[in-house]
């Protein structure tokens, strides 16, 4: 089993920061594929960026430019920087890890509230 724990939400102004971060436990094996989705009221779940195992970084057009995924290995967590926000990111952010063998787990989620 493996545990996500995000942390980091809140809530900023249009044009302000905030990092997440997500720190994964329990039977991790490898350097598993990792990344960040959100979900804002009445929408689907979206992707936002992932991180695979060897460091490369896939993003969605809306956050290109704004937003930076990196990775710890050694403490197994992985964090979005997310600068330049903007009111349409307001949503729940969840952590997600994909095993190598094909099973993946979420996080409890974060709320990310930008106001105008």
């Amino acid at each position: 089993q493996v545990q996500l724990v995000e942390s980091g939400g809140g809530l900023v102004q249009t044009g302000g920061s905030l990092r997440l971060s997500c720190a994964a436990s329990g039977n991790i094996f490898s350097v598993p594929a990792m990344g960040w989705y959100r979900q804002a009221p009445g929408k689907q779940r979206e992707l936002v960026a992932t991180i695979s195992s060897t460091s490369s970084t896939n993003y969605a057009d809306s956050v290109k430019g704004r937003f930076t995924i990196s990775r710890d290995n050694a403490k197994n967590t992985v964090n979005l920087q997310m600068n330049s926000l903007k009111p349409e990111d307001t949503a729940v952010y969840y952590c997600k890890l994909n095993q190598p063998s094909g099973r993946s787990y979420w996080g409890q989620g974060t709320q990310v509230t930008v106001s105008s």
